[in-house]
């Protein structure tokens, strides 16, 4: 539980993969399969479903602050099209965007957390794709979850230590700076 407020870590998975058609990359069209947010203050787990999509999004306009992993230009872009809440206004730690700005590129969550965790994504979206057109919501859920545990995991990693890391192609581990704390994001406790 944070003493600082109440941090929420947010993923979710599509019902549908993008395609890559010459219009582009377009998250709003997917659609939402489940969700799950890591709640610092229960210090728990809850799963959304697409009919519970209006809870979920009344719990992310409550945070002090949300983390996720490429939750500005994927996740929110979701569910922007069942809500009309400015998630853009959100206080919102991207991981990736940090990424992003000390490297000047884009790494997966895969990529990051092998190389910061020693450990890997259970899956991958596409294989969540799959699992929903089976109906097995058991399974999207269990691996959106896992997504969440990578991404709390790496915020806390980068609010101790101000480094994640990045493997080159020859395997060598490679710092990424980051600056968790500009914001006075707070820890777990």
């Amino acid at each position: 539980m944070s003493s600082q407020g109440r941090v929420l870590v947010f993923d979710l998975e599509t019902q549908r993969a993008y395609t890559h058609e010459p219009e582009g990359f377009e998250p709003r069209a997917l659609g939402l399969a489940a969700a799950v947010v890591y709640d610092s203050l229960s210090a728990g787990y809850r799963s959304y479903l697409e009919e519970a999509v209006g809870e979920l999004v009344a719990e992310l306009a409550r945070a002090d602050l949300i983390v996720g992993y490429n939750v500005k230009r994927f996740d929110y872009e979701v569910l922007s099209v069942y809500s009309d809440l400015a998630f853009a206004d959100l206080p919102t730690l991207d991981i990736l965007e940090e990424i992003q700005r000390a490297l000047g590129t884009r790494l997966s969550l895969d990529e990051v957390a092998r190389a910061t965790l020693g450990v890997e994504k259970s899956a991958s979206g596409l294989q969540a794709v799959r699992w929903y057109q089976q109906g097995r919501l058991d399974l999207v859920i269990e691996y959106c979850q896992r997504d969440v545990e990578l991404t709390k995991a790496l915020y806390e990693h980068g609010l101790q230590n101000g480094l994640l890391y990045r493997r080159d192609k020859r395997g060598l581990r490679h710092p990424i700076p980051v600056s968790f704390h500009r914001g006075s994001y707070p820890p777990f406790s």
